[in-house]
């Protein structure tokens, strides 16, 4: 799959809660994002395939607070498109890029969490840059499995359904009805971190 348009450069900020963060810069570029070299790092990494939501894309509008952005985004590596709007939680979506050392740092708690909590609340990563080989690298090199959708168009961030605010890594909390109960700054190291963050945003036991 080739993403076009406007794809997220390398000068992209990844500092955590940094409120004087520079919003990322783009550059016009095209973006293979699925090939049977990519396919085969995915599987060497062991990440698993993406899954679209059960719920109709159309539906978005009952959600009555905010919702994710009805965007449709490749899965790293190849597999199936995802439109954000077909997602519904309890979920928690990660926003992160292989330059970003705080990203770096929390990605093994997060594999940890999905391990012992995926059937509770699901975990998604999306890669925010242009590199899919870098980004399969730095997955499979923190040990992270769970499933990554990619943007290298730098859509996401360009929507305004759902603004994000300039920094990496980042979180958004989606309820069991699709509602966007919160986002923030990540930089959460630990299982217990994590955990206490998702029982503090979801309705969950974990």
């Amino acid at each position: 799959m080739v993403v076009g348009a406007l794809a997220l450069g390398v000068s992209v900020a990844v500092t955590a809660c940094d409120g004087g963060v520079p919003a990322p810069s783009f550059d016009s570029v095209d973006v293979v994002v699925d090939s049977p070299e990519l396919r085969e790092m995915k599987a060497d990494a062991g990440i698993e395939d993406c899954v679209p939501g059960p719920a109709d894309p159309a539906d978005r509008a009952d959600i009555s607070g905010k919702a994710l952005p009805p965007l449709t985004l490749a899965c790293l590596g190849g597999g199936p498109d995802v439109d954000l709007a077909s997602l519904r939680g309890p979920l928690l979506i990660n926003l992160w890029a292989s330059n970003c050392g705080p990203c770096r740092d929390e990605m093994p708690a997060l594999q940890e969490f999905h391990e012992r909590h995926g059937d509770v609340v699901s975990l998604i990563g999306i890669d925010l840059e242009k590199y899919p080989e870098a980004a399969i690298d730095f997955a499979g090199a923190t040990g992270a499995t769970y499933p990554q959708l990619v943007d290298p168009a730098g859509a996401l961030v360009s929507q305004r359904d759902l603004p994000i605010r300039p920094g990496l890594p980042q979180f958004i909390v989606v309820a069991a009805d699709g509602t966007v109960v919160h986002q923030s700054a990540g930089g959460l190291d630990s299982l217990g971190e994590i955990e206490d963050y998702v029982t503090t945003h979801l309705d969950v036991v974990l």
